[in-house]
């Protein structure tokens, strides 16, 4: 007994060395479980804000040259009266003598209508528009953009540039456009034009420079136009052309009929050259006309 006694104490170090390395190569063998981290997801801009700032920002100049330009831009629509010779000469001797027999049938009168546009350039009333858009007119009625309307007068016309001015007499101070250069026009820029196109007040359209300096159209004596690709029609002759400081670059004019996308408008140096020449006749008298 006390012989077992001994060799238990002899052994007993001995095991509690190989039940340390034993422990110790169990905790090595077992590998350490950390925690995982979060997954990291990327934020998402929504379907609506994914259009890239420079689109937003164009989009926001377009907006401020519209609420800017269009209570400048005025309906013009007018009305020629066509009517039949008086037949009075005509009348013979029986005609005369027998009277009512003979009594002359009530002239018919007709008349044409046509709408156009224009801008206002100074603040007592002075209105640019087309030659083409009143040339022919007995009676003129210029619409604002807050529903008011005034009998136009003309004040100056020249079918050579295919000009014209129109005065209005309102009861206090218009909105007006302010009138840009057109000889700094570079091919590319962008090209804003409002107008009544077939009566649909004050549209604006968006394109650009497509073309300066046209020539040979026939259109007027004195060709130079601007060429554009924002969309032009009828009813939008007169109209500004203006750029995306919202600045008269040029007056709309005329569309190639068999074209898409291609329309044409005088600039708007030639405007205020003829717009001057009025002044120094006397026609116009200078005022607060918006020429820089």
């Amino acid at each position: 007994m006390q012989i077992a006694k001994n060799r238990l104490t002899s052994i007993l170090p001995l095991l509690i060395i190989i039940l340390f390395v034993s422990c110790t190569e169990q905790t090595a063998s077992t590998p350490v479980v950390a925690s995982a981290p979060e997954p990291h997801f990327e934020e998402i801009e929504p379907i609506g804000e994914i259009p890239a700032r420079e689109l937003l920002i164009t989009e926001k100049a377009f907006i401020r040259v519209a609420k800017r330009v269009t209570p400048a831009v005025v309906n013009i629509s007018t009305v020629h009266f066509v009517r039949h010779p008086d037949s009075a000469q005509d009348r013979g001797f029986f005609q005369d003598f027998l009277g009512e027999l003979f009594k002359d049938p009530p002239r018919r009168e007709f008349r044409q209508r046509s709408l156009g546009s224009g801008f206002i350039i100074s603040r007592d009333g002075y209105i640019i528009t087309n030659h083409h858009v009143i040339s022919e007119a007995d009676k003129i009625t210029i619409k604002l953009s807050d529903r008011r309307e005034f009998i136009g007068t003309i004040i100056g016309k020249d079918p050579k540039t295919d000009l014209a001015i129109i005065k209005i007499p309102p009861q206090s101070d218009l909105p007006v456009a302010d009138l840009g250069d057109s000889g700094r026009l570079q091919v590319g820029e962008w090209a804003i034009a409002i107008g009544n196109p077939f009566g649909l007040d004050r549209t604006v359209t968006v394109g650009v420079i497509s073309a300066t300096g046209r020539t040979d159209l026939g259109l007027t004596d004195q060709d130079n136009f601007i060429q554009t690709d924002a969309s032009i029609n009828f009813g939008n002759s007169g109209g500004p052309l203006l750029n995306a400081r919202g600045e008269v670059i040029g007056i709309n004019t005329a569309i190639v009929a068999t074209g898409q996308g291609i329309g044409f408008a005088i600039p708007i140096n030639m405007a205020k050259t003829v717009v001057e020449a009025w002044v120094d006749k006397g026609t116009i008298s200078q005022g607060r006309l918006a020429l820089p």
